[in-house]
């Protein structure tokens, strides 16, 4: 926000990230494949960039430059990450993405006995953890699982491990003498985001 005037326009924030304005032609594909692939990166910024706009203002607020940033936690740029995610993923077009275009360019060595552990993992995630109705492909609404993982298990996860480190009584429940008793095993905690959120507004809270 080079102006102060509480918005970043598409101009400053190219200022910011690369120097300079550009301005790529959408229908001119250029020779040099590096600067091709910049050009696709480019359009799909500014593309992202109008998506995450909400009002008539061609700025975007803090609101919307946070949904231009991080598009998968904002809810009204759902349907731009999956169809992100299908430009990228969906090579023959029919809408959804099959094991072969999950794995992406990966190859099986034909004089291989099996495949490699990474491959194993990544059909084990297909198979069981996005592919809910088991047809063999992810859906657009499927693709979320993969785009956008649910971080709440794991968040509970990093809960009951403090309750299980730090609390001393047994209450189920952290007392303000225990987490400063045990206050290096609270603050390199993911649940603190490594302390940080104590220090950020956005989470006070009274617990916290």
């Amino acid at each position: 926000d080079k102006d102060g005037d509480g918005l970043v326009s598409w101009k400053e924030y190219n200022l910011q990230m690369y120097d300079r304005v550009i301005d790529f032609d959408e229908n001119t594909v250029l020779e040099d494949q590096e600067e091709e692939s910049f050009r696709q990166l480019h359009l799909k910024e500014k593309k992202r960039f109008e998506k995450a706009n909400r009002d008539d203002v061609p700025d975007l607020n803090v609101d919307e430059f946070i949904a231009f940033e991080h598009p998968e936690e904002v809810e009204y740029m759902t349907d731009f990450v999956i169809q992100e995610a299908l430009e990228e993923h969906d090579k023959d077009g029919d809408g959804f993405v099959n094991l072969e275009e999950f794995l992406g360019d990966y190859r099986r060595d034909p004089t291989a006995r099996e495949d490699p552990e990474w491959i194993l993992v990544e059909k084990d995630r297909f198979v069981n953890d996005y592919d809910k109705d088991k047809d063999g492909k992810l859906s657009p609404q499927e693709l979320l699982f993969w785009i956008v993982p649910n971080n709440q298990g794991i968040a509970q996860e990093e809960a009951v491990h403090l309750i299980e480190e730090m609390d001393l009584n047994d209450d189920k429940k952290l007392s303000e003498a225990e987490i400063l008793k045990n206050q290096d095993l609270f603050l390199n905690s993911e649940a603190t985001d490594y302390g940080r959120q104590l220090h950020d507004e956005r989470f006070y809270h009274e617990e916290l």
